[in-house]
Parts: C-alpha cells; sequence; structure tokens
C-alpha cells in the first residue's frame, strides 16, 4: 500500500512468481478509507507521492507495468525487511 499524504491511496497485492497487481486506488476520503482499512488488517503502508501517482493509473485488477517493477520491488523489499519477514 501507498499513500501520499492520505490524498492518494493505491492498495497492491503481490503473489509471487506474478507481478502486483493494483486493487484499490482512491482520493481524497475513499483514500482515507483505504489507508484505515490496510491499517485496521496490518497492511504495511508505505508514502510514496510519485509512486503511488504513477500506480493510480493502472486499472484495478491489472498487472503493474513492467516500468515500475523497481520501484516497486524497492517499497515492497523495504516492508518485507521492516516486519522482519526478509533479513
Amino acid at each position: 500500500m501507498t499513500a501520499p499524504s492520505s490524498k492518494l491511496a493505491v492498495a497492491l497485492q503481490y503473489q509471487a512468481p506474478r507481478a502486483p497487481v493494483v486493487t484499490a486506488v482512491g482520493r481524497g476520503e475513499v483514500a482515507r478509507r483505504i489507508v484505515e482499512l490496510a491499517e485496521a488488517s496490518g497492511v504495511p503502508i508505505s508514502q510514496n507521492d510519485g509512486l503511488a501517482l504513477a500506480l493510480s493509473k493502472v486499472e484495478i485488477d491489472e498487472e503493474i507495468p513492467e516500468n515500475l517493477y523497481r520501484a516497486v520491488a524497492e517499497v515492497l523489499s523495504y516492508i518485507l525487511r521492516v516486519s522482519g519477514k526478509l533479513r
């Protein structure tokens, strides 16, 4: 999940070996609700304005485009390290 200042939120689902899939995109109040649901569910949240904007252009239930793989991989790696799932 990436959420710049809760003005825009994008939720991703990742299940290897497939590319991450955009599962939700919202602005304003919808973005705040996406963030609230993520927090309540224990889903890690990362703030990256540029990446959120780029991902917001991807259709719901679509894999992220190849040109965003590296940026999303960096976020996923950070989240896995922070959660203790990656050393």
